[in-house]
């Protein structure tokens, strides 16, 4: 079984994103570390991309941000190294196809599985596309997450059938907890594997009725907007702010 159900087995999951390097690699490991302590269960890593087509204006300029101060694919595996010395909670790490293709599939894969990441998530790659990664994930057991639009229900079988750690819903603007919960009634059809929708800042007056309707959530918005406000002095408020949210989540 994946590491990443253990995410999943004491209530709701909560799962900060964090983009690496942002505003530094020490800050972000402080910062993972404040969110495991008060109740994270799984942490998404995030390689910064020079031109991220995911995200809203906070995420892009995170991105710049970390770019700028030097950080490369091999500092957030040496990252990566230094929080599994104490950080034992599933990490999934997530980056667009050209970083892992730059890098090498079978290189970046095995790298993972040496260091404990239980995950990948390709943002930019078409499910229909997923065998150029998914033969190096398989030889290396790391999961390759599936993504799917809230909207795109013809679709949402297939993927299912498919999906692995968990499937990965993006909330649309506008969306309604009936509907994620129309997609979720779609994938108990076919699999039993955790559902998590990720939600951005602008859905902030939904998150907790959204919540609702799935096994887990990822937050990305308001975790990079805390880094991009308070900088080197942010991992206490990320903490504080992860203790809310998982408050939150399991009074659901």
């Amino acid at each position: 079984m994946s590491n990443i159900y253990k995410a999943f087995e004491n209530g709701k999951a909560y799962m900060p994103f964090f983009i690496c390097g942002d505003p530094d690699l020490d800050t972000t490991a402080a910062a993972v570390r404040e969110a495991v302590k008060n109740g994270a269960s799984l942490i998404e890593l995030n390689i910064p991309f020079s031109d991220p087509t995911a995200g809203d204006g906070n995420i892009q300029e995170a991105n710049i941000r970390a770019l700028k101060g030097g950080v490369t694919t091999d500092k957030i595996f040496d990252l990566i190294g230094e929080l599994r010395k104490d950080v034992a909670v599933p990490f999934v790490i997530s980056g667009y196809a050209n970083v892992v293709f730059s890098y090498g599939p079978d290189r970046f894969l095995k790298k993972c599985a040496e260091l404990g990441v239980d995950g990948l998530i390709v943002p930019d790659l078409p499910f229909e596309e997923r065998d150029e990664f998914l033969p190096w994930c398989e030889t290396y057991g790391v999961d390759l997450i599936c993504m799917v639009a809230a909207t795109s229900r013809e679709r949402v079988t297939a993927i299912a059938r498919e999906a692995k750690g968990f499937l990965y819903i993006m909330a649309c603007p506008g969306g309604t907890t009936a509907e994620l919960r129309e997609i979720v009634q779609v994938v108990r059809a076919v699999t039993d594997i955790p559902c998590a929708v990720c939600l951005s800042s602008e859905d902030a007056p939904q998150f907790w009725e959204t919540a609702e309707a799935v096994d887990g959530v990822i937050e990305d918005g308001p975790i990079v907007a805390l880094m991009g406000r308070f900088g080197t002095a942010s991992p206490r408020q990320v903490g504080a702010h992860a203790r809310r949210a998982v408050m939150q989540l399991q009074a659901i």
